[in-house]
């Protein structure tokens, strides 16, 4: 074991691990402990490490009493704990906060905080944009840039519960933000695994869920590494129709996504998949879509919620009434499929389900709280 002063190892550290600009938010447990054996050190310095960071929020090496006076100066030169910067803050009439957060390279991401009796879930960004352009989604009209880091992912973890503060807790996780988590696999892994990690968060994998509009590969190989809540953005019960809404499907259509669904609920039996399922005016609303979804559900073990359709500017669609939607709603119900309607959170400040684009545009007549930190403007 290294005594106090003994020198950290830096033999085996590549160039850019020694210019000063190793991120250790980008490192879960396992990840961490590698990292601090190749410098010669335990690997429960990574334990300490997360526990220093996650738990104590603290940033400056040097408060970290535990850690030998030279792996704290190692740290102080070569790494530093980085998250992206609140540029906005927007809080809706019903307690729905937003947050626009600025990364390193100037992208902006969205991330938003839904408040309700007994839990509070942070919906978190896995991409700046998204690929796949399903058309009833206003992220998707944007395009994609790039993947967002393991460090920019649970940063916005980090730092919503900084700016919640010691009273109000974040007890659930969705990655529903921004962009398709799949195709972000192993970046958006290591940040759940943090997450749930007794050292760093410890939320319960009940209390994360990941949400996928259908990448059949990637499923699977979530299966084998990552027992996390599974939600699939489904949809449409056709693949006529999926094409249109959700263009994934052309390459994974339904078949090969509910067998992968299966094999899913087979980790897990008694927890169930969520199915997601924008209700869209006069195009996947009708009773023949009900009772499709009835058949195409009835093998698997999954609830279903219902959206109404949150719109944005030069949007194709209309949401389904609401007696559409509750007739809808009970046929399901009645069929035994656990079907509930999804209450519209913080439509005031554009923090719906499918209207985040990385963007504030001006709601000021609106009614909103609008806060811009420091002195940045809404891009």
């Amino acid at each position: 074991m290294n005594s106090v002063q003994e020198p950290v190892n830096t033999d085996n550290l590549s160039p850019n691990q020694s210019s000063g600009d190793i991120n250790l938010l980008n490192f879960d447990r396992k990840g961490l402990a590698a990292f601090f054996v190749s410098l010669g050190e335990k690997p429960f310095r990574a334990t300490q490490l997360l526990k220093w960071i996650y738990q104590e929020g603290a940033e400056d090496f040097n408060l970290m009493s535990n850690l030998s006076k030279s792996l704290r100066s190692f740290l102080q030169t070569n790494c530093h704990i980085t998250v992206p910067e609140i540029v906005v803050e927007q809080i809706a009439s019903d307690g729905t906060r937003k947050w626009v957060l600025q990364t390193r390279c100037g992208n902006r991401i969205e991330t938003v905080f839904i408040p309700e009796e007994g839990r509070g879930t942070l919906c978190v960004s896995s991409q700046v944009g998204c690929a796949l352009a399903c058309t009833f989604c206003s992220t998707a009209q944007q395009g994609f840039n790039r993947n967002l880091s393991t460090a920019e992912i649970i940063g916005q973890l980090y730092v919503a519960q900084k700016r919640l503060g010691s009273e109000t807790r974040i007890t659930n996780v969705v990655m529903m933000g921004m962009g398709e988590p799949l195709l972000n696999f192993d970046n958006v892994v290591a940040a759940m695994n943090l997450m749930m990690d007794d050292f760093a968060y410890g939320l319960s994998k009940r209390r994360v869920t990941i949400s996928t509009s259908g990448v059949v590969p990637a499923m699977y190989r979530l299966t084998e590494v990552c027992d996390v809540s599974l939600a699939v953005s489904l949809h449409a019960v056709t693949d006529v129709l999926r094409n249109e809404l959700v263009p994934i499907n052309k390459k994974y259509p339904l078949q090969e996504l509910m067998d992968a669904c299966r094999e899913n609920a087979k980790i897990a039996p008694r927890r169930t998949i969520t199915f997601e399922y924008v209700m869209l005016k006069g195009v996947n609303d009708s009773m023949d879509d009900a009772r499709g979804l009835i058949k195409l559900l009835k093998t698997v073990p999954s609830k279903l919620n219902l959206i109404p359709f949150n719109p944005f500017p030069n949007s194709l669609y209309t949401c389904s009434s609401k007696d559409t939607i509750l007739r809808f709603k009970n046929l399901l119900n009645d069929a035994g499929i656990v079907t509930t309607v999804r209450k519209t959170r913080g439509e005031d400040i554009d923090a719906a389900c499918g209207q985040l684009v990385g963007k504030v545009q001006d709601k000021s007549r609106r009614h909103l709280k609008l806060k811009v930190i420091g002195s940045e403007s809404a891009a």
